[in-house]
């Protein structure tokens, strides 16, 4: 009796275990062979060297190739060109022929000696005192600035993003000033212009285009420009910077809608963009982002760096490329602690301003990194 117990006992204990392996109910992974995992899955994305290149006004083949050729030693494998979209449609296919990728850099509120855009003053962005960009040049000569707020400027700029989404094989468009005039400047940089910015001071305050100040009238009742402290006012800073942010998610869907990516240059990281030169990048649609780590304008060490890049992947879900200023990186290993601090911190590239202006022992460095990042 025993015996037939405990034969029936294995043999209902064979049978739910049946039961339980052929239930379709029950979910299980299979442990992979790993022999079979593709090496796009085990391998991370790559580090990408990438540096921002000064175009020319016209394309020549033989001098284009040689300096192409100078990028791939170095290991760089994106450009972000300023130049027309006739000459990047023929410097595109050079760069393919070393797998590097072209970007379009294009100047986006900053319109300096623009003279289409110089035709139409009142599409020109306003300081708190009244002054138009265009008469009023803060900082330097170049600084003229459209404003997001006028629909006829912010049109020009999209028929213009517009031009560069017809370039076949093109990796972005690629925004830069897109923001502000600098209300508040770097502390290294405030000396050369001999001045002293220990508050928003409104010569340096822009945003106060009469269709900005109707707007914010007509929502809050209150004429922006009559504030004692607008400084101290979140929304009147937000409503500047929603206008910034309107104009690049208008671009982002007229280039996504063509199948080219957007990336733009931008303020290290969301904070201190919005309070520098009211520019929120973390609200914007980008395909990645190149914050300018550019360490000494504002008189940090290299750890800034680092620093500043995890703030903005904090903020963000779009890749983040740290832009690197190379005449403050004369010493090697401030270049080499740098490149890797980025990738420490988990950006996906670093991009030099700029590789045409290192030294000889600043590209060694790259050659000696290059594979090996």
């Amino acid at each position: 009796m025993i015996i037939m117990r405990r034969c029936f006992s294995i043999f209902l204990l064979l049978v739910l275990t049946f039961s339980c392996i052929t239930d379709k109910s029950i979910e299980y992974s299979p442990v992979p062979d790993k022999s079979v995992i593709t090496e796009s899955v085990l391998a991370p994305d790559p580090f990408v060297l990438s540096t921002w290149v000064h175009g020319s006004s016209e394309f020549t083949d033989s001098v284009w190739r040689k300096k192409i050729l100078t990028y791939d030693s170095l290991g760089i494998s994106e450009i972000l060109v300023q130049a027309k979209p006739d000459f990047l449609t023929q410097l595109i296919p050079v760069a393919n022929e070393f797998d590097i990728k072209v970007h379009a850099w294009m100047w986006t509120l900053n319109q300096p000696g623009n003279k289409e855009t110089q035709k139409h003053p009142a599409w020109y962005s306003v300081n708190r005192e009244g002054k138009n960009s265009l008469e009023y040049r803060p900082y330097v000569n170049y600084y003229q600035w459209l404003s997001p707020f006028h629909p006829d400027a912010c049109q020009y700029i999209i028929d213009k993003v517009k031009t560069y989404c017809e370039i076949e094989g093109l990796a972005s468009v690629h925004l830069d000033y897109v923001r502000y005039v600098d209300v508040i400047l770097g502390a290294d940089l405030q000396p050369k212009y001999k001045i002293v910015q220990n508050t928003e001071m409104p010569e340096y305050d822009f945003g106060y285009h009469p269709i900005a100040r109707e707007g914010y009238k007509e929502l809050f009742g209150t004429d922006p420009a009559l504030m004692q402290h607008p400084e101290l006012s979140t929304e009147w800073r937000q409503y500047r910077l929603n206008a910034v942010t309107e104009l690049v998610n208008d671009i982002a869907q007229v280039v996504h809608g063509k199948g080219i990516a957007l990336t733009a240059a931008v303020f290290p990281f969301p904070e201190m963009s919005r309070q520098m030169v009211r520019q929120a990048w973390d609200d914007w649609n980008l395909d990645a982002a190149y914050p300018m780590l550019y360490h000494n304008f504002y008189r940090q060490n290299i750890k800034w760096i680092g620093f500043a890049a995890q703030q903005g992947l904090n903020d963000v879900d779009f890749p983040v490329h740290a832009g690197l200023f190379s005449p403050a990186l004369r010493d090697t290993a401030d270049l080499h602690q740098a490149i890797l601090l980025a990738k420490k911190k988990g950006t996906a590239g670093v991009c030099i301003f700029t590789a045409d202006g290192m030294t000889h022992d600043q590209k060694s460095i790259l050659k000696k990194l290059k594979g090996n990042l």
